[in-house]
């Protein structure tokens, strides 16, 4: 097996026995990254020097394999709507081209403080509103399975890296199923964390009360290691929930006979694509062989999730991007006469398309006259959703369900139907609305050799359960992966 092939975990066992270097690591990711990046084009930006000068530091270091630093030599990816010192953090939007932070997300001085090596920050859709990364402002990311397909969105770029071995973990962020539906196109891994789990102190708010970063890993051990590294109290966020962080990557072994998983007759509707339904079909059965209960179960409110989401999100994000005005960083118009014109012409021609559309939905739904009857009212429909989980859970362990409905699209077979593009996310936004713990494993391949993923949900802050059913079920899965068309 190459180096840039092995898995985060085994990595870490060979540079843990000096078997490889750091260096050694290091420069074989960024061969790999060299080799593939011009047709995936996961990256926005990647630094070997300064990756290499940190493999060097960790190779110097004579403490690296001691408990504090469980990711010494790992070359990981960030997306870059995570902030870091001294890189250029665009959030793939034109109107952040040239922001250069002076300060690391809590995320990535976490990282950085487990000896983890940063090699590139990942493309994404522009501010994380989208579900393809057809809306960066900079490039479009393809799928490593099929070039012609989308990797998924808006954490594409981190998915994408990750399953084309360019990164042998990223972080990612999660507003509607943002983590969990790359992770499903690309045949990966990818874990949302609990609401208040990670830290979002340094991530460039989209909508602050449905964001998570969270980790994407070639398998559930090393999404495990990951999430492990970057969880805990920060009292630089207010939303941050002080409360102990299990040693998750211990918890993966055990048994789960006697737990009982839940699936939604909500979640086998119209919309759902026939190898998507079989896949997940399977998986249950599987599921059920490994001693698991199945039970069927109702999440009445599910049907309007959708549209409680398009109006609390764009409504957070209406308030969040309005600091972007040309005044104090980022983009501006230079053909301002005039504060409003200059106002008004940095953020016409700063924000792409589907920016502008979420800003003037979320205006509307919080202007006078409006606010009662939509956005009050998708709170109200929120917690209901929320209710719906909470006394789902009374009667199970897991909630199990597709994690999109479709396998990975074409590229451009979405773009003029904004709508269409909004219900690939219809099995994850219900999940963000909710604030539960969410993970999306690899279930099956097409005949085409696409990924399908399953998901999984568990209940507040039982993360270590949640990645100990999906370990096992990877395991009982042992899917026979097609060669990436890269």
């Amino acid at each position: 097996m190459k180096l840039h092939e092995l898995t985060l975990c085994q990595a870490r066992e060979k540079l843990r026995r000096k078997e490889i270097s750091a260096v050694e690591l290091c420069r074989a990711i960024l061969a790999r990254l060299e080799e593939v990046e011009p047709r995936v084009q996961a990256f926005l930006s990647v630094d070997p020097d300064r990756a290499l000068r940190r493999a060097a530091e960790i190779d110097s270091e004579e403490v690296a394999w001691k408990d504090g630093r469980p990711l010494a030599g790992i070359p990981l990816a960030i997306k870059d709507v995570i902030c870091t010192r001294g890189w250029r953090t665009t959030c793939g939007s034109k109107i952040l081209y040239n922001f250069v932070p002076p300060y690391d997300a809590t995320a990535t001085r976490k990282l950085l403080e487990a000896g983890a090596v940063l090699v590139g920050k990942t493309n994404m859709d522009e501010f994380a509103m989208g579900s393809s990364t057809e809306n960066s402002a900079y490039q479009i990311t393809r799928n490593p399975w099929d070039l012609d397909r989308v990797p998924g969105g808006s954490s594409g770029g981190s998915g994408a890296a990750v399953a084309a071995h360019q990164a042998l973990g990223a972080l990612g962020t999660d507003t509607g199923g943002s983590i969990r539906q790359p992770a499903a196109f690309c045949g990966v891994v990818g874990l949302k964390p609990t609401y208040g789990r990670v830290s979002r102190y340094g991530l460039v708010a989209f909508a602050s009360s449905l964001d998570q970063i969270g980790p994407i890993g070639k398998d559930v051990r090393d999404t495990a290691l990951l999430l492990e590294a970057i969880a805990g109290f920060d009292p630089q966020d207010s939303t941050s929930v002080n409360r102990p962080v299990p040693r998750y990557s211990q918890w993966l072994e055990g048994d789960v006979r006697g737990m009982k998983v839940g699936f939604a007759r909500e979640f086998f509707v119209e919309g759902l694509d026939p190898e998507v339904r079989a896949a997940v079909e399977r998986a249950l059965r599987l599921l059920e062989g490994m001693g698991c209960e199945v039970l069927e179960l109702s999440l009445p409110h599910t049907p309007y999730a959708i549209a409680a989401y398009y109006i609390v999100a764009p409504a957070e994000a209406s308030s969040n991007l309005a600091r972007y005005d040309g005044v104090k960083y980022g983009y501006r118009a230079p053909e301002g006469a005039t504060l409003s014109d200059m106002y008004s012409l940095t953020r016409s021609q700063g924000f792409g398309p589907e920016v502008k559309r979420r800003i003037m939905i979320g205006t509307y739904a919080l202007s006078a006259g409006y606010y009662d009857a939509y956005y009050l009212k998708a709170l109200k429909v929120r917690t209901l959703i929320k209710q719906d989980y909470l006394d789902a859970f009374q009667r199970v362990d897991f909630i199990a369900s597709p994690t999109a409905p479709t396998p990975p699209f074409k590229i451009g077979e979405k773009t003029e139907d904004p709508l269409a593009m909004y219900l690939c996310d219809v099995y994850t936004v219900p999940i963000n609305l909710a604030g539960l713990p969410s993970i999306s494993v690899p279930c099956a391949f097409t005949p085409e050799g696409l990924p399908i993923g399953l998901q999984l949900t568990g209940r507040y802050f039982e993360e270590e359960r949640l990645l100990r059913i999906a370990y096992a079920f990877e395991q009982a899965a042992n899917l026979q992966r097609p060669p990436l068309k890269v």
